[in-house]
């Protein structure tokens, strides 16, 4: 397909159009030289990238937790904040920008790029923020205001409450008027923050509390100002990337849709939005540029509109006043640099390309989708995870697959903040050739330390109803079965794991895993105790033995002996096995296929190992020898619940010698600004609370040890 150069960048380059054109419909240019990034991670990165194409000279600013960061050393200078919440410190950062003389300000997107008073306070200091006035991010940012303001101009709006009535009877009575199934969340929202669906009036009250504490968590005072909207039984997110210059126009540069999600938090994006007819899509168009125009917006936003797939009607839920995540969507399939028309439309140039031309280019280029590679465990509810990132291997980039990315292998995706390790964006000539290509993307995409979701969007790009685009923002909910249906681990990852192990052990060593069986010395057959990790393995926890028998120079038997199937034998494999510290590569001949695999272990957890073969990715554990358990008290262990990620105890539940039954609360923790409640996972009597309130844990850490005698029941 051919390569469709911006308008723009044939007709002059970046700085000299900024600083010397002349037209009369551009008088008010001023060149942009200097820019602080105010923001972190993969976005500080992207648009760093941008502004040295167009010869700008960039700052980045870093926390402690990001003192080593990718984004802190992208930049000829960072400056260091202090303490992990030093991104929301608005008035320090204008200061930083005044003495070291930075002309502009980019604050990408989270922490202050909604922030109405900090892009005031740049305007005031004469620093130029890349993003729209104070004033229209005021209106929009409010969610009660911006629904009287969209009422007024012809967008339509999702019934609800949005006034000042906030005790809990009030507002549990303007629920009742709007009939349940209600949706609450904060004036101040996102991201799925301080959001709740209530099904049914008596169950109202306590998600309110809820909700209002997770934001006051997230947006601190103000947060808990509560809306009540219907809710929409099967609703799809659909969004409309829109860009306004300071000279009146505005251009809708497609929609995306974003309906799979998890915790109201998007997953997938993609544009355009599968099985939308041309009409409502034009119409979606003029709605989200009627909306920006009605509050004299300026730069990048997407307004944000909920689909009611029963009825095809579309109604206004918000505007985010900022660049978004998903924004290389929308980049992909029109051909631009959606950070570099910011750069513009701050210096005072009008739009790039017009709204026909935009059409075009969006016919011609095909479909785009985006998945978030998240830091959680998306089997045990999608909770957030972190770690360091032992082993990373990426996808080649081209025209067509792009990675955003604020991580390297060796990194720390640190529980401070969002857990978002990057961004894989694909575009195929239409959608069905994208999400092929976001599969084979996906398996080629290699993570070890901490959990990832790829597993899981992997198998969302296999579902029979998202190939036909059946998406709806309960899609997960509704498809979790065959979303999450058992795995059988195959015979040969056991083998290729016990090679892999093999290989990385010196052949004289004394380890606490792999028994030495005879041989010569140090043993030449060894034999080693695996345990899936996978909790959609029905042989989950299930000890499964491989013996490896070396029979001459990369030459090979293997027997594998599984509870309730005949031992597998595999003799004569040829396998060529290559071992560094961690991560040992195998080309391994089997009787009727060559196997491919990596095979990693990681150093902070020697029980576990990872292994990669034909593009899925299977974590196993070692088994101790049982003599472990009582020299390291792995029995009470076994009696405990541990912590599923780094976190701060919120309330202790339960007291030391309560009975309690399975599900019973245990512990409210926090992590990534999110309240979780672990719940016990049998019956039995609380032996010790291993912290109390206030206290920061690491994952794995025990929380609650019960009964031993309870615990073997």
């Amino acid at each position: 397909m051919r390569s469709i150069k911006p308008r723009h960048l044939r007709r002059r380059a970046f700085p000299r159009y900024l600083s010397t054109s002349t037209s009369s419909i551009q008088p008010h240019i001023t060149p942009i030289t200097s820019l602080l990034i105010a923001n972190r991670g993969e976005i500080a990165l992207r648009i760093n990238k941008t502004a040295k194409r167009l010869g700008i000279k960039t700052t980045t600013l870093y926390t402690e937790p990001d003192a080593t960061s990718q984004h802190a050393s992208c930049s000829p200078q960072s400056i260091g904040l202090g303490a992990a919440n030093g991104y929301l410190d608005g008035e320090r950062i204008v200061k930083l920008a005044k003495q070291h003389g930075i002309q502009a300000l980019h604050p990408g997107y989270g922490f202050l790029s909604e922030n109405s008073a900090f892009a005031k306070r740049c305007e005031q200091e004469g620093i130029v923020f890349v993003g729209p006035p104070a004033q229209a991010m005021a209106d929009m940012g409010d969610k009660a205001r911006s629904k009287e303001i969209m009422t007024k101009a012809g967008v339509p709006c999702v019934p609800g409450y949005h006034g000042s009535d906030q005790g809990e009877a009030e507002l549990l009575n303007h629920a009742k008027e709007i009939k349940f199934p209600v949706l609450l969340k904060s004036v101040k929202g996102g991201g799925g923050k301080g959001m709740r669906i209530v099904m049914e009036e008596s169950e109202f009250l306590q998600q309110l509390k809820s909700a209002r504490a997770e934001a006051r968590a997230s947006f601190g005072a103000g947060g808990e100002v509560m809306l009540v909207e219907k809710y929409i039984i099967r609703p799809r997110h659909v969004e409309v990337q829109v860009f306004a210059d300071k000279h009146g126009n505005c251009v809708a540069l497609g929609e995306r849709d974003c309906s799979v999600q998890r915790r109201h938090q998007k997953i997938l994006e993609e544009s355009p939005a599968p099985d939308l007819d041309d009409v409502t899509r034009l119409d979606l168009w003029g709605k989200a540029r009627t909306a920006a125009l009605a509050v004299g917006y300026v730069g990048a936003g997407t307004v944000e509109f909920i689909l009611d797939k029963d009825t095809g009607d579309f109604y206004f839920m918000e505007m985010n006043t900022r660049l978004q995540v998903e924004h290389p969507v929308s980049e992909m399939v029109t051909g631009t640099d959606l950070v570099e028309w910011q750069f513009r439309v701050a210096a005072g140039e009008t739009l790039p390309l017009t709204q026909k031309e935009i059409l075009e280019r969006i016919r011609e280029r095909g479909a785009a989708i985006e998945a978030r590679i998240y830091a959680e465990n998306p089997e045990k509810g999608f909770i957030p995870d972190s770690g360091k990132l032992v082993h990373l291997k990426t996808p080649q980039t081209n025209e067509d697959i792009r990675i955003d990315a604020g991580f390297v292998q060796g990194d720390t995706v640190t529980e401070a903040y969002d857990g978002m390790i990057a961004k894989l964006i694909v575009r195929g000539k239409d959608r069905e050739t994208a999400i092929r290509k976001m599969e084979l993307a996906l398996h080629n995409y290699e993570v070890v330390g901490l959990s990832t979701n790829i597993e899981f969007l992997k198998r969302l790009c296999r579902s029979p109803a998202f190939i036909e685009g059946d998406v709806e923002t309960g899609f997960i909910e509704k498809w979790k079965e065959e979303l999450f249906d058992p795995v059988i681990i195959q015979p040969e990852v056991y083998v290729q794991a016990a090679l892999g192990v093999f290989a990385s052990q010196p052949t004289n060593s004394i380890e606490p895993h792999g028994e030495s069986l005879g041989f010569g010395s140090g043993g030449s057959e060894r034999k080693f105790s695996f345990k899936s990790l996978d909790v959609r393995d029905p042989k989950e926890g299930e000890t499964v033995e491989v013996s490896i028998s070396q029979k001459g120079n990369n030459l090979f038997d293997a027997r594998v002996i599984r509870k309730g199937i005949d031992p597998e034998v595999f003799e004569n494999l040829v396998s060529s096995p290559v071992a560094t510290s961690e991560t040992t590569s195998l080309v391994t001949f089997f009787p009727r296929t060559r196997v491919e695999t990596t095979v990693v272990q990681d150093p902070n957890n020697d029980n576990k190992i990872t292994i990669f073969q034909h593009g899925a990715k299977t974590e196993l554990s070692l088994a101790p020898p049982t003599w472990y358990e009582k020299a390291l008290g792995l029995k009470e262990v076994a009696a405990s619940v541990a912590a599923p990620m780094p976190c701060k105890i919120l309330k202790n539940e339960v007291k030391e010698g309560d009975r309690v039954t399975k599900g019973t609360p245990l512990v409210v923790i926090e992590s990534m600004k999110m309240e979780t409640v672990i719940r016990s996972p049998q019956d039995g009597v609380i032996k010790r609370l291993a912290h109390k309130e206030g206290d920061k844990c690491k994952a794995d850490t025990v929380l609650v040890v019960f009964e031993e005698d309870d615990a073997t029941q």
